[in-house]
């Protein structure tokens, strides 16, 4: 059974052009965004970022127009990169409810071990951009918002009476493990998780589900 696709809730923004990345604008979303997450958004100026790219301010202003912009394509492909490991991850699980929670869980271990090493880069952009009409912002509550609505679609599945509120519960143990391994070091905190997730899950499913 494939993933269902949540549906966008992305607030309205004016118009983008359309963005076209040559060589040098894929070096230097690539650059920017290694710096934005390992260093900070609001410490990475456009001449670190010009630096580390080999290429001029004026190619960057050129290709994306602003530091802003840069910024929301860095969260973007991010965002992009994440849902493909996760779907990913639960589309090759057993087509069962438990299954396909579990496997968002491992998801989640192997993304930390490799991509997360400074936490949510959309909790951190959310904190760092402090405009409430920064795009960036956006990226990330939509995010948020498609992980809530793929629990809950994994939630409906278990015959459980408020498939919400375990879909909330989910997430909740998803974010805290993040939190959990970044800021107090537990090495195996998406285990952990996926072990107090699948009891959730067990408790509250229909009788006839639980095989």
């Amino acid at each position: 059974m494939a993933v269902a696709k949540p549906q966008s809730t992305r607030r309205s923004r004016p118009q983008e052009r359309p963005l076209t990345l040559t060589p040098a604008a894929r070096r230097i979303l690539d650059v920017a965004g290694d710096l934005f997450y390992t260093r900070g958004i609001n410490t990475v100026g456009m001449e670190l970022v010009a630096e580390r790219a080999e290429v001029t301010k004026k190619t960057i202003y050129d290709r994306f127009g602003s530091k802003q912009r840069l910024v929301v394509e860095y969260l973007r492909e991010r965002d992009a990169r994440w849902r493909a490991h996760l779907t990913g991850h639960v589309e090759r699980a057993d087509d069962s409810p438990r299954a396909r929670v579990a496997a968002t869980y491992d998801a989640l271990d192997t993304w930390m071990g490799q991509e997360n090493q400074r936490g949510c880069a959309m909790v951190n952009a959310y904190a760092e951009l402090s405009d409430p009409d920064h795009p960036g912002r956006a990226v990330a509550e939509e995010q948020k918002r498609w992980l809530r609505d793929l629990y809950t679609g994994l939630a409906a599945r278990t015959g459980a009476e408020d498939p919400r509120e375990l879909a909330d519960a989910l997430a909740m143990l998803h974010e805290g493990a993040v939190v959990a391994r970044n800021v107090t070091g537990v090495a195996d905190a998406a285990r952990i998780a996926r072990s107090a997730a699948d009891a959730l899950v067990t408790a509250r499913m229909a009788p006839t589900d639980q095989a």
